[in-house]
């Protein structure tokens, strides 16, 4: 057993027992490290302070109940060992490894040693401690998406039938638990509180993504007009590094700007036009020229700058505060960086691999859904080698399309969990149930009680 320090950020809501608003308190519990922060809170309820208010359900990163701010970052309570957060409330602080104690037993001492910090969710409204309202904000933006079918038809006897492959594309997706995490850790919604959201956005692809809806465009032409849609996120990488269950909803709200983009929606953000911009500088150049790309998002092409459009006006004006806050920070005092065009290419050869990268990409449309195909596949088809166990076994190697790139094979819909290595779209947890013959252990048990 050890011993660790956890301070708790609370928040009185009521002022009886103690002065209104937020204050912080810190707990000793004792606990094996291999034990759950959520565990050490539940002790600290426990023997010290019954008023300590946690919400946790199923205490195995199921429910998504438990969702907190464990050293600064957004995560379960029940996922995070206390062990390995008090190691890296140590690190933060500049202590190094932790000290102290018997590394054999894996005890710890909290002497010299830095509290593990606990607060509640962020860019959510406190109700009391670590619980936070999720209805206000969380539940509020995920109906704003319509998550649920939407058909102009009636409804069938049993259920709408759709291909299994079909399905592949939206897996990662539906393994949401809507614990808030990503919410949470979002910089977009600090800046911007009425910014759609991640979540809700990842929930929005789950059904664009799906055959049976037949309000696609819409649904697209709706998120992409909408000032605070899919284009306003930062691109930042915070709710794919705080999802617990791999969802990774950045890319899902990338997928929904390609999507916009295919159905040729430009929008009034002009977010799609932004994009083309952006990729045709980078193309060109192989660095980015802000300057260029100021003007080329709001007055494309030629044309666009001899007579620009009302909106392309009005959009350069409401970008110069920008600028002149680049020119004062440092960033645009350069005169490549203030003139467009100006701005030099990659010196030598580098120009043409950017080129060929570009080619690459459009010759091959490939989008690689590393929830579903694994690392060693990659490699593989990269490399052009056919996947081993197709070719030990005969198997063709099926690939999907829709949008997805290379994807599993049909009878492997569902993919494996986060983190799950693949080879041709096998889960390895799979994969181990296949002897040297092709036999799965279990059809081979059927056959010899056939033969007795």
């Amino acid at each position: 057993m050890a011993e660790y320090t956890i301070k708790v950020r609370r928040y009185q809501p009521d002022g009886e027992d103690v002065p209104r608003g937020p204050y912080w308190q810190e707990f000793e519990v004792e606990l094996d490290p291999t034990l759950s922060v959520l565990d050490g809170l539940l002790q600290a309820r426990d023997r010290d302070d019954g008023s300590l208010a946690v919400r946790c359900s199923c205490r195995a990163a199921i429910c998504g109940s438990c969702g907190v701010k464990v050293n600064g970052q957004s995560t379960l309570a029940c996922l995070t060992q206390i062990g390995e957060a008090h190691e890296r409330a140590n690190r933060m602080n500049g202590n190094g490894e932790v000290t102290g104690g018997d590394s054999e037993q894996g005890e710890l001492s909290p002497a010299g040693g830095n509290p593990i910090v606990i607060e509640p969710m962020g860019n959510m409204p406190v109700l009391k401690d670590l619980v936070v309202d999720m209805e206000s904000t969380h539940w509020e933006k995920m109906r704003r998406v319509t998550p649920w079918l939407l058909d102009d038809g009636d409804p069938p006897e049993r259920e709408r039938i759709v291909e299994p492959e079909a399905m592949v594309d939206i897996t990662q997706t539906i393994a949401c638990i809507q614990c808030g995490a990503c919410v949470s850790a979002c910089l977009s919604m600090e800046a911007d509180p009425d910014f759609i959201g991640p979540a809700a956005l990842a929930k929005a692809y789950r059904f664009v993504g799906d055959p049976r809806d037949v309000e696609t465009r819409e649904r697209l032409y709706d998120l992409a007009q909408d000032p605070h849609g899919i284009y306003d996120c930062t691109h930042c990488f915070s709710c794919v590094d705080a999802c617990p269950k791999g969802v990774a909803p950045m890319d899902q709200i990338m997928r929904l700007r390609r999507a916009a983009g295919e159905e040729k929606i430009n929008d009034r953000n002009n977010g799609h036009r932004h994009e083309i911009a952006f990729t045709k500088i980078i193309r060109k150049k192989g660095t980015l020229d802000e300057a260029e790309l100021l003007q080329e998002s709001y007055a494309a092409g030629v044309g666009g700058k001899l007579k620009p459009s009302k909106r392309a006006i009005v959009g350069l004006a409401q970008s110069m505060p920008t600028a002149v806050r680049g020119i004062k920070s440092g960033k645009m005092r350069s005169i490549p960086k203030l003139i467009p065009g100006v701005h030099h290419k990659l010196p030598g050869d580098a120009q043409e691999h950017v080129q060929r990268i570009y080619e690459h990409a459009e010759e091959h449309k490939t989008e690689l859904n590393l929830y579903i195909t694994g690392e060693e596949e990659i490699l593989e088809n990269a490399q052009g080698d056919e996947p081993p166990e197709a070719a030990e076994t005969g198997a063709p190697d099926d690939r999907m399309g829709g949008g997805a790139g290379s994807l599993p094979r049909t009878d492997l819909v569902g993919g494996g969990a986060p983190g799950t290595q693949a080879t041709d779209g096998v889960p390895t947890d799979r994969t181990e149930l296949v002897d040297e013959g092709g036999a799965r252990p279990t059809d081979q048990a059927d056959r010899e009680d056939e033969e007795r």
